[in-house]
């Protein structure tokens, strides 16, 4: 762990991954951090990024756009390693995790990574995006003037929701990809698809 002026305990330290593992697939609060550790907010920001710059940790930032809307500035962060998540979370086998109330979160980052790589994505060109009445995007992949959407729902029966509609207009999305724990790719709508994790592969194109 970085030190930034202060030196954990190996106990805080195992705190601090716990804490974290709590949050993944939320959004960050940094003040939070600061008072479980005795440090600054700005000093527990630093934390996750150095994290995220060697890779343990992918943070999403919060995409604004020039909406009358409040949105979320806050950005949204998973840990990578999903074995690391698990043992944080005290989840010891298949039927732990389809009991745990973090099921969802776990899919949530596991599957994110599958996307941004089989995209070929940029971290510099990962955003989620969220407003404060309730609107949402898990992930927002932008490249060049194209923005592409994806929603990961641990289902196999997703269904075209308000807040994906509200994503598609407020955004300009290309389209909009809801990978699901279901068998098949079909299309909901014109330009919003459910995904089939197994078929990302197949059924998901690279950006290069």
């Amino acid at each position: 762990m970085p030190e930034f002026g202060f030196k954990l305990s190996a106990n805080a330290v195992e705190r601090f991954w716990t804490m974290l593992a709590h949050y993944h697939g939320q959004t960050w609060n940094a003040s939070e951090f600061g008072r479980s550790f005795g440090m600054s907010h700005t000093t527990a920001l630093r934390w996750l990024e150095m994290l995220a710059d060697t890779f343990m940790v992918q943070l999403l930032r919060p995409w604004s756009a020039n909406l009358a809307k409040r949105q979320v500035k806050a950005p949204k962060v998973y840990l990578r390693d999903s074995g690391l998540l698990h043992t944080l979370l005290d989840i010891r086998s298949g039927a732990d995790l389809s009991k745990h109330p973090r099921l969802g979160a776990s899919f949530e980052g596991y599957a994110l990574q599958q996307v941004l790589r089989r995209l070929g994505a940029d971290r510099r060109e990962c955003y989620f995006w969220a407003t404060h009445q309730g609107a949402e995007l898990d992930l927002l992949v932008v490249r060049g003037s194209r923005r592409y959407g994806f929603e990961f729902k641990h289902t196999d029966a997703p269904g075209v929701t308000t807040s994906m509609r509200i994503a598609m207009e407020d955004l300009g999305l290309e389209s909009l990809d809801v990978i699901h724990v279901g068998q098949e790719t079909y299309a909901l709508t014109e330009r919003i698809r459910a995904v089939a994790f197994e078929r990302m592969e197949r059924d998901i194109q690279s950006l290069s």
